[in-house]
């Protein structure tokens, strides 16, 4: 039994790794792109403002805007990452950020902030 649980978490780490990092869903189950918990404050600031250049508003996160609180690095870098992703076609590469983003299935959004 634990033979057959190993195996299948080694196919879903394969498959996953090969994926580059990211699982295609093909019965077209929604996505959204959020900053990695991991992620430095730094890289999320980047993010930020790369996002926020492409996107060229940003007022949702700004004080006043439905997504300003919580008034944090990581939550301010996951909407307009998510934001930019949405923007570009939700393509995997739209949410790489060098490596300080990831793919969700569950849909982040809170109280009046709305994730596209």
């Amino acid at each position: 039994m634990m033979t057959k649980s190993i195996g299948s978490m080694l196919i879903f780490l394969f498959l996953y790794l090969n994926a580059g990092g990211h699982l295609k869903f093909a019965n077209g189950t929604a996505t959204w792109c959020v900053a990695k918990f991991s992620a430095s404050e730094i890289e999320l600031n980047a993010n930020i403002e790369y996002a926020c250049k492409m996107l060229g508003d940003c007022k949702i996160i700004e004080a006043g805007g439905s997504c300003f609180y919580p008034n944090t690095p990581l939550n301010h870098a996951s909407v307009v990452m998510n934001q930019y992703y949405a923007k570009n076609g939700r393509n995997d590469w739209d949410c790489y950020f060098s490596g300080s983003a990831l793919i969700v299935i569950t849909d982040p959004s809170y109280g009046n902030c709305k994730y596209a």
